[in-house]
């Protein structure tokens, strides 16, 4: 293969369509946009989801739903993890150094997957019952 020898496949590439050119083109006269009417004109345009004066779909219908700004930034974290971490007292912080949270973590709940061996202190991080009980029978503790 020689580099000044490529080329795009055949049929790749089509010339543009050059609209205005005349009756033989097949887009000459009105150049594809129909006989009069706003849209035909130079400058014939109005905004995304104008209906001519007539109200809108998108404010005829309800406005529904919530969405938290909160909810991506609560993050659970698995007993497995705190056994890895070099550390015995844990709170949001040293997750967040760890890199077991992300950076904009607002909070932090240990839930029971894995199992836990060693014992740790967690203060400020929140645990389901089961990884709470867990956290315990292996002589740590939870304070929230």
């Amino acid at each position: 293969m020689r580099l000044n020898t490529i080329k795009p496949a055949e049929g790749a590439k089509s010339a543009r369509k050059r609209v205005g050119r005349g009756i033989g083109s097949g887009l000459g006269k009105t150049a594809g946009r129909g006989h009069k009417g706003q849209k035909s004109r130079a400058g014939g345009f109005h905004k995304v989801g104008f209906e001519g004066g007539q109200m809108p779909l998108q404010r005829r219908l309800p406005k529904r739903g919530f969405v938290s700004l909160v909810r991506g930034r609560n993050v659970e974290v698995r007993l497995s993890e705190l056994e890895q971490l070099p550390v015995d007292q844990i709170d949001l912080l040293v997750l967040k150094q760890a890199g077991v949270v992300a950076a904009d973590a607002l909070s932090a709940k240990v839930i029971l997957s894995g199992a836990i061996t060693r014992k740790v202190a967690l203060t400020g991080v929140g645990a389901t019952k089961g990884a709470r009980a867990a956290i315990e029978a292996a002589g740590g503790s939870v304070a929230e």
